[in-house]
């Protein structure tokens, strides 16, 4: 049973024009979702709700097992799937698969574990409980960064607490959530999870319909945007982070590599990568050496991806451009078979000598480039950190404890990291302050993100 654009409410139509990263030569896509394709795919999740909210737990934790099983078992499928639309390599391509596929699976458990608080004694002659209850039809809205695992983080909570989902991929990235939709169709049942891929004029269709809430994971202009549109309806953004790296005097030897490897991880295309290294002045000609030498084992092509897309290679070359940055130092190029140098590819970049004002610092590159900053003592390294609009993620590097922690509780940021950076899991929430949005992914947090209480108080005797 593929997923037909018949089957995913589409009309046929042209393809919007995508390029393979690996090689910048054209590649088809699916048709973008209109009007009619957008109100008709909204209408089927609606009509599945109500039979998708009634099943027990149980049965809903079930079918998102299935679901986690057919990602799973189909992890070549989606790899290159996802490899199609990011050029990802092919380990970290598997890896993204079988990450999604663990958080379907953590929420499928989540379902049965949720509790609502009982409440007695509040009132004479009265018992009271609070029931909490799904929204509705909630449409999903995710980048390209993270095709497959930033859908599983939306969708998996949403359909846990018992929405159904409407799911708008980026318009460069529609292979993995298109074969996600198929395999949703199987294991949970038709159109509780429905697919509709397009660009922007889609997302903003499907979030001025008939949904109750909207999930973005995208830009701050996009989440300014998505806000306006969506009146008084719940909204959850998650919008970038350009995250502070606070290395400190007594940092251990391996901060470096580890530093580095986070920084180029997806090609440095992660909202909560590290991109600001500051570190104390008597530090930082040591530090921008070790950084240098770390940055310098890393390849692209042999060892992170191309950017996604000829408009963020553009946007991040133009940033580097209007840099005044009075030192950098670029990486080697490593293409393999079948990589093309006309491809979006980048080395990756150390940047220093800046001012805090520089666009590489003040913007979030969102590619493979950290930048060193000098701050007089660690309360002048806290300001640099919390200096910029954003404030999704930081890392602390050091050994004396009271130090980090200290530090780890003056940053302004959703999910700080002690001596490492990018550890996630399911079960620990992330989310953003500032410019970087609002509301929880991950962890059992994030199902109230997709449910409504009710207070029931009755009158006992």
């Amino acid at each position: 049973m593929r997923l037909t654009p018949e089957r995913a409410g589409l009309s046929r139509g042209d393809s919007p024009p995508l390029t393979d990263p690996r090689t910048g030569t054209p590649r088809g896509g699916p048709p973008a979702a209109g009007p009619v394709e957008v109100a008709e795919g909204v209408a089927a999740a609606a009509a599945a709700r109500p039979a998708w909210a009634g099943l027990t737990t149980a049965e809903r934790s079930r079918r998102l097992l299935r679901l986690a099983d057919s990602l799973e078992e189909a992890v070549e499928e989606y790899a290159a799937a996802e490899r199609a639309g990011t050029g990802k390599p092919a380990d970290a391509a598997r890896e993204e698969v079988l990450a999604a596929a663990d958080v379907v699976r953590f929420y499928a458990g989540a379902a049965r574990a949720a509790q609502a608080p009982v409440a007695g004694g509040h009132l004479p002659g009265r018992e009271s409980w609070v029931r909490y209850e799904p929204l509705g039809v909630v449409a999903a809205i995710v980048p390209w960064n993270y095709p497959l695992l930033m859908a599983a983080w939306r969708i998996a909570p949403a359909l846990a607490a018992g929405n159904t989902v409407v799911l708008k991929p980026a318009e460069t990235t529609p292979e993995s959530a298109l074969l996600l939709g198929e395999h949703a169709a199987r294991t949970l049942g038709d159109s509780v999870l429905r697919v509709l891929p397009g660009g922007r004029d889609t997302g903003r269709l499907l979030v001025e319909s008939a949904v109750d809430a909207v999930a973005f994971t995208g830009s701050v202009a996009g989440g300014l945007d998505v806000a306006a549109r969506a009146g008084l309806r719940r909204v959850s953004l998650e919008l970038g982070g350009n995250c502070a790296a606070v290395i400190l005097p007594d940092a251990p030897p391996e901060t470096y590599a580890r530093l580095a490897a986070a920084a180029v991880y997806n090609a440095g295309q992660s909202c909560a990568a590290p991109e600001r290294v500051i570190t104390l002045r008597e530090n930082y000609d040591a530090v921008v050496d070790r950084l240098v030498e770390a940055v310098a084992d890393f390849h692209g092509g042999a060892d992170f991806g191309p950017l996604n897309n000829p408009a963020q290679l553009a946007r991040y070359d133009g940033i580097l451009a209007a840099s005044g940055a009075g030192g950098s130092f670029a990486g080697e190029l490593r293409l393999l078979d079948g990589d093309h140098a006309d491809g979006h590819w980048t080395p990756f970049r150390v940047l220093y000598d800046l001012e805090p004002d520089d666009p590489a610092v003040r913007e979030e590159t969102f590619g493979p480039c950290l930048t060193v900053q000098a701050a007089d003592d660690v309360a002048d390294a806290v300001r640099l950190a919390n200096g910029v609009p954003q404030a999704l993620a930081a890392s602390v590097w050091g050994t004396a404890a009271h130090t980090l922690l200290s530090v780890a509780a003056a940053l302004d940021a959703g999910e700080v990291w002690l001596n490492c950076h990018l550890d996630q899991t399911p079960e620990l929430p992330h989310g953003g302050r500032r410019q970087s949005g609002h509301g929880t992914d991950l962890s059992t947090l994030a199902l109230a993100e997709y449910q409504r209480f009710k207070t029931v108080t009755a009158r006992l005797g």
